[in-house]
């Protein structure tokens, strides 16, 4: 492949991603609304818990993306720690690294 081409794959990727978290990001709202009126059950608090968990691992790395030398800091910082990113992310990282074929040496 060429670098446009490498660079629309990875785009197109990531935009799946973030659409994945939106969607993620509404369920969770409209069980916390439903929490105020009726109790919630044990797999709905499971998905309230694991969505509060990736806006918390949200936030530090907008942070790291934003510091000087960030685009660069933050991708080291993903090999490095790959539980930083949300789950919308992670999921697909593993689902591509399961069914990518392995390279014969």
């Amino acid at each position: 492949m060429t670098g446009v081409e490498d660079i629309k794959k990875i785009l197109i990727k990531n935009k799946n991603s973030l659409l994945q978290e939106l969607r993620q990001s509404k369920e969770a709202m409209s069980l916390i609304k439903k929490s105020t009126r009726t109790k919630l059950t044990g797999t709905e608090k499971d998905k309230i818990k694991i969505h509060l968990l990736d806006i918390c691992k949200t936030i530090p790395s907008l942070a790291i993306f934003l510091l000087p030398g960030g685009t660069f800091l933050l991708p080291l910082l993903i090999k490095l720690i790959p539980d930083i990113l949300p789950s919308a992310f992670r999921d697909q990282e593993e689902n591509q690294s399961v069914t990518a074929p392995k390279e014969v040496q």
